[in-house]
């Protein structure tokens, strides 16, 4: 079966396409291959742009494979994806509106930092320099691998 996750941020350009390409890598490192991984914003000020080219930096220094069209999140999301996982607690809000309006909705709706125990927000980087989009890369990780030793198991 195969486990489908959304990830979520305001314009899908640093922090949720970077999640995206993080958690398929880390999921792949674990020969997990039955993931299917997207991300989206719940805004639509970036429609159809690339990653910031700090978040693509960010990506290849670390040897991640990056590819993504921003795009805002749809209804029919909350009925495709097993898990829409949110970077802050704004999205994750926006979210929650938004699944209440959509019917038939599947997905766990949650703030992606809930996965370990400082229950942490995604920071936005956009504003700041390099330094943050590291940041966020390093967090990313982490909420990979706690997201996949609770949905998949723990890494043998």
């Amino acid at each position: 079966m195969t486990i489908s996750v959304l990830v979520v941020c305001l314009g899908n350009i640093c922090r949720s396409p970077m999640g995206e390409a993080v958690l398929r890598n880390e999921a792949l490192k674990r020969g997990i291959t039955d993931i299917h991984v997207d991300s989206a914003g719940t805004a639509a000020a970036h429609l159809g742009e690339d990653p910031d080219d700090r978040t693509i930096a960010v990506c290849n220094t670390n040897k991640v494979p990056i590819s993504h069209s921003a795009r805002q999140v749809r209804a029919s999301d909350f009925t495709s994806f097993d898990y829409i996982l949110a970077a802050d607690g704004s999205n994750l809000r926006a979210l929650e509106r938004q699944v209440s309006q959509s019917e038939g909705s599947k997905a766990a709706v949650k703030l992606w930092g809930s996965y370990l125990p400082d229950n942490k927000p995604i920071p936005d980087p956009y504003y700041g320099g390099q330094d943050g989009f590291t940041k966020v890369y390093e967090q990313c990780v982490k909420l990979s691998n706690a997201f996949l030793d609770e949905v998949v198991g723990k890494e043998s």
